[in-house]
Formats: structure tokens, C-alpha cells, sequence
């Protein structure tokens, strides 16, 4: 791996992270286009740990008053007594889904699912159902209405996340819509929710990437990729939460659609290898 391709990688995680456009994907797709290896799953998930960072870093203030708000609800007997700890909460326990069918579905998502095919095909089906939901959901509910029902729900929708090319924050944001929540609300939670499972992904991934009997990356590279991706991932969550109050998510659709039907068309042809 060149500096270069470590810098465009980076790039490509930290912008596509959060957008609902799955950045598992874009990482398969970019080198693939432009001649370089697969970078492989173990490289992304570690390169995540960038993301992780922009989202710690622009969620500073919140986080410390989910925490402060935890510690005091349960010192108080209270765990779900205010706002800040029922969103605590509410975080972990979503995590779970994605968490357990992760560590369940590891090998066949390494290497099976890790199909250009695949990932076209859920890029156009999960874009139709984000259409789908944008267009019936209320859009009126804020996160001190989040019941613990609703983050289970949207939970179970990152988990769905695992499939390549589904998009973690598109499938949260679409559970978080489907619920009724703001664009706003819905991209907010989504974030927060990335955090607990991101970085378990990340440094379970960069443990055994070390212990590899094949050569790693160097760690050069793995330094750049993650430190472009925060970079890169500070200005995404900025540029996405501006939007989204805003404008709807019938963008990222059709870049999502377009993108997909174009992958199957160079697949088709021969042009570009699954």
C-alpha cells in the first residue's frame, strides 16, 4: 500500500462513514477502480477508528453528560430517571444486535458478502426502502420522546448494517425515520450509536491484524488512512447534520441507485471483478 492509496482510502472513510451511502462499499469500489488491492476488511475496520475519533471529538459535550448522567442515575437508583441516561442507555443496549451478529457472522461477511455483486444490489434495494420510509414517516419526534423500544428497533436496524453496502448510518437513519424522528434527531442518534460499535470493530480488527501471519500494512499507513478519516469524518458529520435540517435524504437515493445500477452494469460487461 502507497501513501496515496492510504491518504484516498482515509478520504473515502471519512466521507462516506456517515453519509448514508456505506462506506464499506466505496472502499471495495474505489480501489477496484482505480487498480489497487482490496484493502480488505480487517484495513477499513481499522481505519474507522478515525471516524470514531470525529465522532468523539464533535460529541465531546454530549458524551460527557451521557456519562455523567449514567454514573449519577445509577449511584441514584434512577438508570432511566433523566434524558442523558435513558440516551445512555439506550446506546449500549442498541449496540447488542449489531454486536452479537457480528461476532456470529464474522467469517461470512469477511469473505462471502465481500462481493462487489452483493454490495450493488444493497445499495439499490436499501436506497429504495430509505425512499420509502422518507416518504411516510412524520418526522415530528425528538429524542426525549425515544422510548427503549425504539433504540432496540433502531439497533436491530444497524445490525442489518452488516450486510456490505446496506450503510450503517442509512440504516439507522431509516429505522430512526420509520419511527417517526427528525432528519436531524434520527442522524444525531445515529452517531452516538456508531460509537460503541465502530470502535469494538476497530480494535478487535487491529489486534488481529498485528498477529497476522501475513505482512499487515505498515503502520505508516494505517496511521495516515485513520488520521485522514478523522479529518475527513469532522467535516462529514458537520456537513450532514447542516443538510438534514434542512433538505431530505432523496439525494443520497439517487446517488445510491446510480451508483448501484452502474456497478452491476461494469460487472456485467466484465469491465470490473467481483
Amino acid at each position: 500500500m502507497s501513501l496515496l492509496e492510504a491518504v484516498v482510502l482515509g478520504l473515502v472513510q471519512g466521507i462516506t462513514e456517515f453519509l448514508p451511502i456505506s462506506s464499506t462499499a466505496h472502499l471495495k469500489i474505489v480501489p477496484a477502480l482505480l487498480g489497487w488491492g482490496d484493502p480488505g476488511a480487517a484495513y477499513s475496520a481499522v481505519i474507522q477508528l478515525g471516524t470514531v475519533g470525529a465522532v468523539l471529538v464533535y460529541f465531546a459535550r454530549d458524551l460527557l453528560h451521557l456519562a455523567r448522567a449514567f454514573v449519577t442515575g445509577l449511584r441514584e437508583r434512577k438508570p432511566f430517571g433523566t434524558l442523558d441516561s435513558r440516551l445512555a442507555w439506550f446506546v449500549g443496549l442498541g449496540t447488542l444486535p449489531i454486536g452479537i451478529l457480528g461476532l456470529l457472522l464474522k467469517k461470512l461477511i469477511e469473505a462471502q458478502l465481500r462481493s462487489l455483486w452483493v454490495m450493488a444490489g444493497s445499495l439499490i434495494v436499501f436506497a429504495v426502502v430509505l425512499a420509502v420510509v422518507e416518504r411516510l414517516a412524520k418526522h415530528t419526534r425528538t429524542l426525549d420522546q425515544m422510548t427503549l423500544r425504539d433504540a432496540m428497533v433502531v439497533g436491530s436496524w444497524q445490525a442489518v448494517a452488516l450486510i456490505p453496502g446496506s450503510s450503517r448510518s442509512g440504516t439507522t437513519l431509516t429505522g430512526a425515520l420509520s419511527l417517526g424522528f427528525t432528519r436531524a434527531e434520527a442522524a444525531r442518534f445515529s452517531f452516538l450509536l456508531s460509537i460503541p460499535a465502530t470502535t469494538l470493530a476497530g480494535v478487535f480488527e487491529l489486534k488481529h491484524l498485528l498477529k497476522a501471519d501475513d505482512a499487515p500494512p505498515p503502520m505508516l499507513m494505517l496511521v495516515v488512512g485513520t488520521a485522514v478519516s478523522f479529518a475527513a469524518g469532522l467535516v462529514a458529520i458537520w456537513g450532514l447534520l447542516r443538510l438534514l435540517r434542512t433538505r431530505s435524504t432523496l439525494g443520497f437515493v439517487v446517488y445510491r441507485v446510480a451508483l448501484g445500477v452502474t456497478l452491476l452494469v461494469l460487472l456485467s460487461s466484465g469491465r470490473l471483478a467481483p
